[in-house]
């Protein structure tokens, strides 16, 4: 690849629009040929996605509605990341905040940047193994969500399909896959 300077100078960058869960940043940037043009963002938390086990094999999934996209998401648990939160503890507390499911381990498998075109968030992707309920779900008030479990290999076929399109939960569990062999 050619040894050239891609990076784009920001020149002055303000927050367009707030609202709970993220913000639009519009920045005013120089690119390398010194063009000046503008350039908006969405500005997230990052982010913890589980991929958890229970005892028998079988994997915690979540149905969701999306409003983005009008129905209900089939997937893993996942939530945002609180301050400087580890990613571990974001990881837990969201599984367990979501599914009323704990984990007895949970190995940290890959970081992501899902939309970098046009986001800054960072997903941390988890394997968790010996997931069993213990509890009430804690949702948020935005919130309603179906706990189920469901084998691996269904939920693989199901990624593979392309009928889970999440894509958190796609490329955690294709990952998951190409690790194991």
């Amino acid at each position: 690849m050619a040894d050239r300077d891609l990076a784009w100078e920001t020149l002055d960058s303000d927050i367009a629009y707030s609202c709970p869960g993220f913000d639009v940043v519009h920045d005013d940037v120089r690119l390398p040929d010194g063009t000046e043009t503008d350039y908006d963002y969405l500005d997230e938390p990052p982010a913890a996605v589980v991929l958890g086990f229970t005892p028998k094999g079988e994997v915690v999934v979540i149905e969701e509605w999306r409003q983005a996209v009008g129905r209900v998401n089939r997937g893993l648990p996942a939530g945002s990341m609180e301050g400087e939160e580890d990613p571990e503890r974001a990881a837990r507390r969201e599984f367990t905040e979501e599914t009323g499911y704990e984990a007895d381990s949970m190995e940290f498998l890959l970081a992501t940047e899902p939309a970098n075109g046009v986001t800054d968030t960072v997903h941390h992707h988890f394997l968790a193994e010996g997931c069993t309920p213990t509890g009430e779900q804690a949702l948020d008030d935005d919130e309603e969500i179906d706990v189920g479990t469901v084998a691996y290999e269904e939920l693989l076929r199901s990624v593979l399909a392309g009928d889970v399109r999440d894509g958190r939960t796609a490329l955690t569990v294709l990952f998951h896959a190409a690790k194991a062999e």
